[in-house]
């Protein structure tokens, strides 16, 4: 039985969840895997079977099948099984999770960077198409490099704000 405080509790995660599901629905995220997140991260566990955010979240299990094989595609759930269990389990490892999501788009930028670099081969650069596209590629290269630098530099970046966080720094 919950008491008033877990229910309150409950309702405050929600509310976040709700919240930060909408946000990364406007970054173009389908909305029962921005759900499933959003709620994967604020909530404590860190492991939960498809019937576990189902309940969570207050949605049907069907609803949540679609949503964590999203989430498992680009890495942001990994998928497992406990011995002698008939159930998977979504796990949220959240070592270096967004390093490794960002590590991942970087390919996906260098993609969308080849195929565009193709587009000024092919139409060349002295027409108006040809110099939108150049622009575009120079762009997708210069965020790549950007991306990929950040995420490099990101460990320690961790690490120094773990030790502030833990020397009560802004606190």
């Amino acid at each position: 039985m919950s008491t008033a405080g877990d229910e309150g509790d409950r309702m405050t995660l929600l509310r976040f969840v709700e919240r930060f599901a909408l946000v990364l629905r406007e970054a173009g995220m389908a909305p029962m895997p921005a759900r499933v997140l959003a709620y994967a991260l604020a909530d404590d566990s860190d492991r939960y079977t498809a019937g576990d955010l189902a309940r969570g979240l207050d949605v049907s299990p069907a609803a949540i099948s679609g949503a964590v094989r999203q989430l498992v595609q680009v890495g942001l759930l990994v998928r497992e099984r406990e011995p002698g269990t008939r159930s998977d389990l979504y796990v949220l490892d959240d070592r270096d999770l967004w390093s490794r999501f960002m590590s991942a788009e970087l390919a996906t930028l260098q993609r969308f960077e080849d195929a565009v670099a193709g587009g000024v081969e092919l139409l060349g650069q002295d027409r108006p198409g040809g110099r939108r596209l150049a622009e575009t590629r120079d762009f997708m290269a210069f965020l790549r490099a950007a991306m990929a630098d950040a995420v490099q530099r990101w460990p320690a970046e961790r690490d120094r704000l773990a030790a502030e966080r833990g020397a009560g720094v802004g606190a």
